[in-house]
């Protein structure tokens, strides 16, 4: 599996093939730009990685999640608030694991046609409404905000699952290693009648004895995650609810019990599980 990034499946190209984002001033003799250069790829993040992410070092101007430099950045969330200004829209985003401000700076004349009634784009972000942000992380006087090349609407809410996954994919990549390595040191744990048939049809050593005790939720809950092959991706809350039918909130408290039994772990958020007895 390749995260290099090349291209991306949201509509626009990655780092490698420009698509915009680009700096048009490339030169191939300079060092620091063939690091830009080789660097500068799109990651699928949630906002609390992008709050959670640091600096190498003090004069350094990109940003680093999971040890690994990270420049252009792609995450959904809900638009909380928009403010425009002349020369710049700022959104107020918020994915469930941390809100952040999106500056995009615009056109005066698109602007100003739109607001004389010209042609709206029908992807156009709205509050209260879901949209997939691309951009870099910047900050200025210690507070943090995109800046973003595009923003659209979400059209398609199983675009917010997928995104979900994708960068607990991404997070799990670069934390614990590439799959295929993970697959060649634990291949049997998670193939064969020793590996996930034998835990999801309760005959290995996550069967129906050891959920003694536990609420019905934190059963169904366990059950997804065990239904979900385990090769580095884990659920997010919001796919096990959709997937279990249960309430937000009830898998919120099953999630607790069972990362309180040791069932389960966090992986790129608060609300992102993962089975820990396989």
């Amino acid at each position: 599996m390749d995260y290099g990034y090349s291209t991306t499946t949201y509509g626009a190209q990655g780092g490698n093939s420009g698509g915009g984002f680009m700096p048009g001033s490339q030169n191939e003799n300079s060092a620091s730009t063939k690091r830009s250069y080789g660097k500068d790829t799109l990651r699928p993040v949630t906002i609390k990685q992008l709050l959670d992410a640091h600096h190498p070092h003090p004069d350094a101007d990109h940003f680093m999640i999971d040890d690994s430099e990270t420049t252009q950045v792609t995450f959904i969330g809900q638009v909380r608030n928009i403010s425009a200004q002349t020369t710049n829209v700022t959104y107020k985003v918020d994915d469930g694991t941390g809100t952040i401000e999106v500056k995009v700076w615009v056109d005066a004349d698109t602007l100003q046609a739109e607001e004389e009634g010209g042609a709206v784009r029908k992807d156009k972000p709205v509050e209260q409404g879901y949209a997939r942000v691309w951009g870099r992380l910047k900050q200025f006087n210690n507070k943090r905000h995109v800046g973003a090349q595009y923003i659209r609407a979400i059209q398609d809410h199983n675009e917010i699952a997928y995104h979900l996954l994708e960068a607990t994919v991404v997070h799990l990549h670069f934390a614990k290693g590439p799959v295929d390595q993970l697959q060649a040191n634990g291949g049997a744990q998670t193939n064969g009648q020793g590996g996930q048939q034998a835990i999801t049809n309760g005959r290995g050593g996550g069967g129906a004895s050891d959920l003694a005790g536990v609420s019905v939720p934190a059963r169904k809950v366990l059950q997804a995650l065990r239904a979900t092959p385990q090769t580095n991706e884990g659920l997010h809350a919001q796919v096990i609810a959709q997937t279990t039918g249960l309430e937000l909130t009830e898998v919120n408290k099953a999630g607790d019990e069972l990362m309180g039994l040791g069932k389960i772990y966090t992986t790129v958020d608060d609300l992102t599980w993962a089975i820990l007895d396989m």
